[in-house]
């Protein structure tokens, strides 16, 4: 029984430089900090990838003079359904489908600013 849990650990092992490959008792550590390590960087991955998107969304929508901070609330309030992956993919690889999701953007803001001060003005 402990021979094949030897055997299988030491697989998990297989690569590692030294004894740490074919000695259990070394090789168990290495392995359990590899998981751990492995653990840590999915995280790390997805806060890159993060990362990576918006800034592939400042960059396309700074050529409409807009700026990220402002963009993303306004893209949630005109109720379009598109996460940073997708805009960062739009803005990257397809301008004229981003630029149409920003034209939605400026059209949805503009019919706020509009209703705004009608509300304004008809209270006075």
């Amino acid at each position: 029984m402990a021979s094949q849990k030897h055997k299988n650990l030491l697989r998990y092992a297989k690569g590692y430089r030294g004894r740490s490959k074919n000695c259990f008792r070394i090789a168990i550590r290495r392995v359990q900090k590899a998981w751990q390590y492995a653990y840590r960087d999915r995280r790390q991955q997805r806060r890159e990838w993060r990362k990576l998107w918006i800034v592939r969304i400042q960059a396309g929508v700074r050529q409409y003079q807009w700026n990220y901070s402002r963009f993303m609330p306004a893209l949630q309030q005109s109720h379009v359904q598109l996460n940073r992956k997708v805009l960062a993919d739009l803005s990257a690889n397809e301008p004229f489908a981003f630029k149409a999701v920003v034209d939605v953007v400026n059209h949805e803001q503009q019919q706020m600013k509009e209703k705004e001060i009608s509300v304004s003005n008809g209270g006075e």
